[in-house]
C-alpha cells in the first residue's frame, strides 16, 4: 500500500524553485522534507538528497535528449543483445564496451553478412555511449548524403560537419547495400576526414572496408578508408541471418488472436 501523501512544500518555496528551474528538486521536496522531519536529518544530508535528485532529473533528461538527437534506428540496446548468439568473440565484444576506443578518438568497423547482428550490436554500443555522458550521430550513408547535399545548397557544409563532429561517437550504417555515387562518397570522406583522430567513426557494412572502392569513387574510397583504419579495430561477424532463423521458428511475428 501506498503511505500517505506527504505535505505539500510552501507555495513560496514552489515558486522560488520555480523561479530556480530547480523541477526534480521541486518535485522530490514534498516526501524528502517529510522523511527528513520524521527522522530528523542533518540539514546538510536534506540539501544533498535534494540537490542528488536534481542531478539524476537532469542527467536523465539529457540522456533521452541525446537518443532523440541521435537518431537510432530501432532502439536496440545491450539489454536485448545475446552475446552468445554472435559470432563476434565474447572478450572483444566485453572489450569494446568498456568504450576505452571511444575515449582514445578510435574507430570500429564491423562487417558481415546481412543479418549477424552488426547494427543491433552497434547500436547498443552507441546506446552505451550515451549512457556514458557523451554524445551520438547515427547516419545511414544515405542520410548522410542527404544532410551533406542539403549544406551544399545554402554553403553551410563546414557548420554541418562541425555540428556532426560535436559527437564523440559518428556511426555510419550500413555501407555496401546499394552503390555508392560521386555525392555519398564524398560526405562520407568529409566527415571521416573532419573526425580523423578526434571523434569516433563506427561503421557497419557487408563489406570489409577494404572492398568500399567496389561500390563507390576509387579515389574517395582510398582516401577515406586510409583515415578510418589508421586507429580502427576491425570486427568480422560470420553465419546465417539471425532474422531468417528468428523468422523460421516462428519468432518474427507476434501470433494472431
Amino acid at each position: 500500500m501506498k503511505g500517505p501523501t506527504p505535505p505539500p512544500v510552501p507555495d513560496e518555496l514552489t515558486a522560488a524553485l520555480r523561479r530556480m528551474r530547480l523541477p526534480y528538486v521541486r518535485a522530490a521536496a514534498p516526501e524528502v522534507l517529510a522523511v527528513a522531519r520524521a527522522q530528523r536529518w542533518d540539514p546538510a544530508e536534506v540539501l544533498r538528497v535534494l540537490l542528488e535528485e536534481e542531478i539524476a532529473g537532469r542527467d536523465a533528461a539529457t540522456r533521452r535528449q541525446r537518443r532523440k538527437a541521435a537518431g537510432f534506428p530501432a532502439g536496440k540496446t545491450f539489454g536485448s543483445w545475446r552475446p552468445g548468439d554472435s559470432s563476434i568473440p565474447v572478450a572483444t565484444q566485453s572489450a569494446l564496451r568498456t568504450l576505452e576506443w571511444v575515449g582514445r578518438a578510435e574507430n570500429l568497423a564491423v562487417a558481415g553478412p546481412s543479418g549477424t547482428g552488426k547494427t543491433h550490436f552497434v547500436e547498443a554500443l552507441a546506446h552505451a555511449v550515451i549512457d556514458a555522458g557523451m554524445r551520438v550521430s547515427w547516419f545511414t550513408l544515405e542520410s548522410l548524403t542527404v544532410a551533406v547535399g542539403r549544406a551544399k545548397v545554402d554553403a553551410s557544409i563546414s557548420k554541418v560537419i562541425a555540428r556532426i563532429c560535436r559527437s564523440e561517437l559518428i556511426v555510419v550504417d550500413d555501407i555496401g547495400q546499394l552503390p555508392a555515387g560521386q555525392d555519398a562518397a564524398e560526405a562520407f570522406y568529409r566527415v571521416v576526414d573532419a573526425a580523423y583522430e578526434r571523434r569516433s567513426v563506427a561503421v557497419s557494412s557487408n563489406l570489409h572496408p577494404s572492398g568500399f572502392d567496389t561500390i563507390m569513387p576509387k579515389g574517395l574510397a582510398t582516401a577515406t578508408v586510409d583515415r578510418l583504419m589508421h586507429h580502427a579495430h576491425v570486427v568480422l561477424t560470420e553465419g546465417g541471418s539471425l532474422r531468417l532463423a528468428e523468422a523460421l521458428a516462428g519468432k518474427g511475428v507476434v501470433p494472431l488472436a
